[in-house]
């Protein structure tokens, strides 16, 4: 065994810091604690996330009015003036090729096709809502309606 060895089986872990224990140890007085304040005193725990050291916290400064719908089911709206500008007669349209088409993008909880425009091609249109003006332009132009 060389020394080498020796050395790293003896000094493997670090020494624990005895704070408080003379000027002699480097962690008397103060115990590395600094001079004053919260965390220098016994017993101090971490104030709490939203502790601002005093000033009005963020939760209190900002304006809380109105009603927010934490339950909302929210919808990607599409026209079927869209749907008429990126698909050709005969295609299917459903969630997956509006994203491929760049028609939505980002998170929602369903699609909703809306009557705004014109609609000459014949499609197959598979969403979870629909205005009753899509739904009457989508079959007039011989297309189908799915709701998912």
């Amino acid at each position: 065994m060389d020394l080498k060895q020796v050395h790293e089986g003896v000094h493997r872990r670090r020494t624990k810091k005895r704070v408080g224990r003379g000027p002699g140890s480097g962690h008397g007085k103060t115990a590395s604690r600094g001079m004053k304040g919260q965390k220098s005193r016994a017993g101090a725990e971490k104030p709490h996330l939203m502790f601002e050291g005093g000033q009005m916290k963020v939760a209190r400064r900002v304006p809380k009015r109105g009603f927010n719908n934490q339950w909302a089911k929210s919808q990607f709206i599409v026209n079927v003036s869209d749907l008429n500008a990126k698909f050709q007669d005969g295609d299917t349209v459903d969630p997956q090729s509006l994203r491929d088409r760049g028609l939505t993008r980002g998170k929602a909880d369903g699609v909703k096709i809306l009557g705004d425009g014109e609609l000459t091609k014949k499609l197959t249109v598979k969403a979870h809502k629909f205005s009753e003006s899509a739904r009457a332009k989508i079959t007039a132009a011989g297309g189908t309606v799915e709701t998912l």
